[in-house]
């Protein structure tokens, strides 16, 4: 048995009452979202805004040389985080290209030092959300821009899709996958 099926089967054990608790806690959150959904249709009206990273990386130039999602961001056990690159990864090519860029040069500082380069998340879901990655790619082969957009064609990244629990319901729904409340929320 997989982790993950043994945590949903251990949850769906709890029933009635996890559906019943996390019904009348959702009450709030749901009015305070309606704040969230104006601040949303302000900056679609804006555009997005990529979020700042320590170094400027351009997934589109990559792709195009034929690196894939998995090349830099690997699953590991449990399967909960699609990782960053090691420096190594980088460097396996960097070490040779471009050697004479400022952001190469501190790249190539961070693997010389052993340090990974802080990187800026630009997905997240509340810590009170089971999520894997694994069960997504591996398991339901769910392609990574179902969730994360065309980031073969961004330069820089930035949140082009919800990670709200309705939209993770829909999706779910549209694809005949199970929406038990157990199934991601934790009732421990």
């Amino acid at each position: 048995m997989t982790p993950g099926k043994a945590i949903r089967t251990k949850r769906r054990a709890l029933g009635l009452p996890l559906a019943i608790g996390l019904a009348l806690s959702a009450a709030p959150w749901s009015l305070s979202q309606s704040g969230a959904a104006a601040a949303e249709g302000a900056e679609a009206e804006a555009g997005p805004v990529p979020v700042e990273q320590p170094l400027p990386y351009s997934h589109q130039t990559h792709v195009a040389l034929g690196l894939k999602c998995r090349d830099c961001h690997e699953i590991a056990d449990p399967g909960f985080l699609a990782g960053y690159p090691a420096e190594v990864k980088c460097m396996a090519c960097h070490s040779a290209v471009k050697t004479d860029s400022p952001h190469i040069r501190r790249l190539a500082k961070h693997h010389a030092d052993g340090e990974p380069v802080p990187w800026n998340r630009v997905y997240r879901v509340p810590d009170y959300v089971w999520f894997s990655h694994a069960s997504h790619v591996d398991d339901a082969s769910v392609a990574c821009e179902t969730c994360h957009g065309p980031v073969a064609e961004r330069q820089a990244l930035f949140q082009e899709k919800p990670t709200t629990m309705a939209a993770c319901m829909e999706c779910h729904a549209r694809n005949n996958a199970p929406n038990d409340c157990d199934l991601c929320h934790d009732p421990g």
